[in-house]
């Protein structure tokens, strides 16, 4: 390091991850050493949109003139920046769109684990960033890249993911310290030495490795293990589908058992019979056609209805995940509430078919029911009254193929899939486009009503595109446009704007 400058470090980590202990540790360190240190932070704002920004600066002291101190910056500025450290690989992203990671100069350290932003959270599709490209930009970027999940490193030794980021960072070398003066940092602290120490020494070692190689292609997925209860039907999915389709068959099939039984598990497989009949001849697009449709299919013959969710939300699973999500003691008692708000559409689905076509088609039975629909209600699921309450509601499970949402969706499922059939031989980048309509219909009351009216709103131009060159592309523009907003806006001027 030139001793007549600052080095210059910049530390994005979200709340409860020692990125303040982790600042600290360096401010100590470099005074302990032989330099003067200076520490700001400016904090994010909450909801997971952002994180706190600590930023350091650390100069020799041998490097100052005699009688003088040096004046340090309060904050990062874009293309002086030596060392970059983000506890999460969305704060990488962050940190490369600010500027503060440049080729000639910065080592760039970044955990690879992800903690969804609300705005991809709250995407109607599929609103993750893609993380390859997040690596690649930061391999891109950086002089020097370190990069592995050290989220999982701090699990795996009981701490915090500060210690691990610490243990990469000395393997750097970039600072002029060794690792004996890292870790005495860490002993001088007196706060959970043994724990970061272990953290550390797991992060220095795998920041030693040998950086990944560049990404390839993967591999076709095996076939997983599915169990003795859906033995005969693994055995048919390797007998009739091309191997490409075998790994998400199979994940099909277990998430329809679970739904509801292994009968509609094999009812799964035989919808998609006649699609695998009609399929193109292109092997490439027929395996993708036959994937994305046996994916979105089990996606919709697993609809949430109210007994879907009171199952999950009763699974002993759910509460050892939660219990583990806050560190549940012995000592403590877990409190689990829920909030409910069923509208009168979802009581009239889970009856028998003719009783739920009555309710809605009544007017005086709609308004006896709906004045206990105005509020929702608010259920403890981890006492006993509240448990016994949506146990007995999912216990109605073998009664479901009886009721009007099954027989609903069910019919709608047969309509889809009858149009990606009959495309599929001559027009299959149009079917493929159809399969992929259903990431549209999600979720449960006003969010699948919505959802249901997106979709037969593209699906009513469907006749038109296919005429159309381009269909599918058209087609691909309209999902994406419903997926863009709730309000369907944007889905209104795309419409407007096919012609």
């Amino acid at each position: 390091m030139n001793t007549s400058h600052s080095i210059t470090i910049a530390i994005l980590a979200m709340g409860g991850e020692g990125g303040g202990v982790l600042a600290d540790w360096l401010v100590d360190l470099a005074e302990q050493n032989g330099y003067f240190a200076q520490t700001t932070s400016v904090p994010g704002v909450a909801q997971r949109t952002g994180a706190t920004v600590y930023y350091l600066e650390m100069f020799p002291e041998a490097g100052a003139p005699p009688g003088r101190l040096p004046i340090m910056a309060l904050s990062p500025v874009p293309g002086e920046v030596d060392i970059v450290i983000a506890s999460e690989l969305m704060e990488a992203g962050r940190a490369l769109q600010r500027g503060l990671v440049t080729a000639d100069r910065t080592t760039f350290i970044a955990s690879t684990h992800r903690v969804y932003s609300m705005t991809e959270r709250t995407a109607m599709g599929d609103g993750r960033v893609d993380s390859d490209k997040l690596l690649e930009g930061g391999r891109a970027a950086a002089k020097q890249f370190v990069s592995a999940d050290f989220a999982q490193l701090a699990e795996d030794t009981g701490s915090l993911i500060a210690p691990a980021l610490y243990g990469a960072l000395a393997a750097t070398g970039r600072l002029p310290f060794t690792r004996a003066q890292f870790e005495d940092t860490i002993t001088r602290g007196g706060v959970g030495v043994k724990s970061s120490l272990k953290a550390f020494v797991a992060g220095f070692e795998v920041a030693q490795q040998t950086p990944a190689p560049a990404l390839v292609a993967a591999p076709v997925t095996p076939m997983p293990a599915v169990g003795a209860r859906l033995a005969a039907l693994a055995q048919r999915i390797q007998q009739d589908f091309p191997p490409a389709n075998h790994a998400t068959l199979a994940a099909g099939i277990t998430r329809a058992a679970d739904y509801q039984d292994v009968a509609y598990a094999a009812s799964y497989l035989d919808r998609l019979q006649p699609l695998l009949a009609s399929l193109p001849a292109d092997p490439k697009l027929a395996a993708e056609l036959m994937d994305d449709t046996a994916r979105h299919l089990a996606l919709w013959m697993s609809y949430e209805d109210t007994v879907r969710v009171a199952d999950l939300k009763t699974r002993r699973s759910r509460f050892e995940r939660v219990g583990g999500e806050v560190k549940l003691s012995q000592a403590q008692h877990l409190g689990i509430n829920e909030y409910l708000h069923p509208r009168v559409e979802e009581i009239a689905d889970t009856l028998p078919a003719g009783l739920g076509r009555w309710l809605l088609a009544t007017p005086w039975a709609c308004a006896c029911v709906e004045p206990f629909t105005r509020k929702g209600r608010t259920v403890q699921t981890s006492s006993i009254r509240g448990y016994l309450l949506l146990y007995i509601i999912a216990a109605m499970r073998p009664l479901r193929p009886r009721s009007l949402r099954f027989q609903v969706e069910h019919q709608r499922i047969a309509d889809w899939l009858a149009t990606i059939t009959r495309l599929a031989p001559t027009q299959p980048a149009l079917a493929l486009e159809v399969a992929r309509s259903q990431r549209l219909v999600k979720g449960y009351g006003d969010t699948h009503a919505r959802g249901w009216r997106s979709y037969q709103r593209v699906m009513a131009k469907l006749p038109q595109l296919q005429t159309m060159p381009q269909g599918a592309q058209q087609l691909h523009a309209l999902s994406q446009a419903a997926l863009a907003d709730d309000s369907g806006k944007a889905l209104e001027q795309m419409l407007a704007a096919t012609v």
